[in-house]
């Protein structure tokens, strides 16, 4: 059995590197791997039991892919003006970007490549509801004062899917640790939670001033966890390296003082695969490379109720 792995931008090497020895061919960023499924955090999007599929015409590559579903997303690094044909010829999929609290269509979305121009790559049932696992925002270019928040709304957005539609909200409470200049603190206060924002350097005045938000100077890493209360959700956008993080999360967990954790894992030169998978590894994670993410990973956390 093969399972295709489209790896996201640039990072071919570390997915490469994750499927540690699986992989038995490549087209692009696609790489086929032998075997079930595994959560690769360096996919954007995972192909289920592709086929190899012979194709005579344009035509009969569509009716052949809408035989196996409607919804299609072409990934053509070869043969790119023969697949737009193909597409064109496919029910139509809305490539709008999402509104930040909008979840993606629920519907299954499948993706195909051509291997040669008579033959297709395909999987009707793909682990991204988005073409690509590209997910896009309309862009709020005014409130926030770095484009730093567009990875908290990604976060959120995969958070909600994964647990049942849940979001910041009026009445919780949340820490923002390395906050400044306040894209993530922007976030949280938006959608209505109170923020504790931590940062040795101060907040952006617009940020500061929104309400629920309480600027606490100092280091994310000098906070003792048993001394702090309780919080609903707990964020880290800071800069260090990912076993310093893991170090951190870990005394949260241990204090039981967080219910639910997004943190950025930021690789500094080589990736710390080691790391990584630690993070994996603790219950109740996710570890995702969003697509707004640069050399980083996004872990996901919910503590077990």
């Amino acid at each position: 059995m093969l399972t295709g792995y489209l790896a996201a931008e640039g990072s071919e090497a570390d997915l490469r590197a994750e499927l540690a020895g699986r992989v038995v061919a490549e087209h692009g960023r696609l790489l086929l791997a032998e075997g079930e499924p595994i959560a690769a955090a360096w996919a954007a999007n995972i192909w289920h039991a592709p086929e190899e599929i012979t194709i005579a015409s344009i035509g009969e590559a569509a009716t052949k892919l809408r035989a196996m579903q409607r919804n299609w997303a072409a990934y053509a690094p070869l043969h790119h003006r023969r697949a737009k044909l193909i597409t064109e010829k496919l029910p139509h999929v809305s490539a709008k970007p999402l509104r930040f609290g909008q979840l993606p269509p629920p519907a299954p979305m499948g993706s195909f490549t051509l291997l040669a121009p008579d033959r297709l790559l395909a999987s009707a049932a793909c682990s991204s509801p988005l073409p690509n696992g590209e997910w896009q925002f309309v862009e709020d270019r005014e409130g926030p004062p770095s484009r730093a928040y567009l990875k908290l709304w990604e976060a959120l957005t995969r958070f909600a899917l994964l647990h049942g539609g849940e979001m910041p909200k009026v009445g919780e409470s949340s820490l923002d640790l390395g906050a400044c200049p306040g894209g993530w603190t922007w976030v949280l206060a938006s959608l209505g939670a109170s923020v504790g924002a931590v940062d040795k350097a101060p907040l952006a005045p617009n940020v500061a001033a929104m309400p629920g938000v309480i600027w606490r100077q100092g280091s994310a890493f000098a906070l003792d966890p048993r001394q702090e209360p309780a919080v609903d959700w707990l964020c880290s956008d800071v800069i260090c390296y990912p076993a310093r993080l893991l170090a951190l999360v870990k005394r949260w967990i241990e204090a039981g003082k967080a219910r639910r954790m997004i943190c950025t894992l930021k690789f500094q030169g080589e990736t710390d695969h080691a790391s990584a998978a630690a993070f994996a590894a603790i219950p109740g994670s996710t570890l995702l490379h969003l697509h707004h993410n640069k050399h980083e990973l996004t872990w996901l956390w919910r503590a077990a109720e």
